[in-house]
């Protein structure tokens, strides 16, 4: 009997390569930015709710979970777009030979940090 394999590319069979782990995180920092509208909602509804309601709103975004939420957005936020303009250059036909796809693959994903670290530190200092 044939050896038991998987019927197209899969993770278990090919190494992880820059440009496929970018396009994973892509899509992951897409449905995080979708998802993470709720808290910008919960701030619109909280300032409509009254003070009582816009401070405990506030207290949570304050707190470490918040903290956590806001920089895990914000970076979402700054890859998501750092790389869908890698995308929009890829499509004028330019920075496409293997070289230039790493090298903008890791401008991405450096500019994606310190852009996230600046906009938190100049945020909370």
């Amino acid at each position: 009997m044939a050896k038991q394999r998987p019927l197209s590319p899969h993770l278990q069979v090919y190494k992880p390569q820059l440009t496929s782990m970018m396009s994973i995180m892509h899509r992951i920092t897409g449905f995080a930015l979708a998802v993470g509208l709720i808290v910008p909602t919960w701030w619109l509804v909280s300032v409509t709710q009254g003070p009582d309601a816009f401070m405990q709103f506030q207290e949570f975004m304050r707190g470490p979970v918040g903290l956590s939420l806001l920089a895990g957005w914000a970076f979402s936020l700054i890859y998501h777009l750092l790389n869908g303009l890698r995308h929009l250059m890829w499509d004028t036909g330019r920075g496409l030979t293997l070289p230039e796809v790493y090298r903008s693959g890791w401008l991405v994903i450096l500019g994606s940090v310190i852009v996230t670290a600046a906009l938190l530190y100049s945020a909370y200092n």
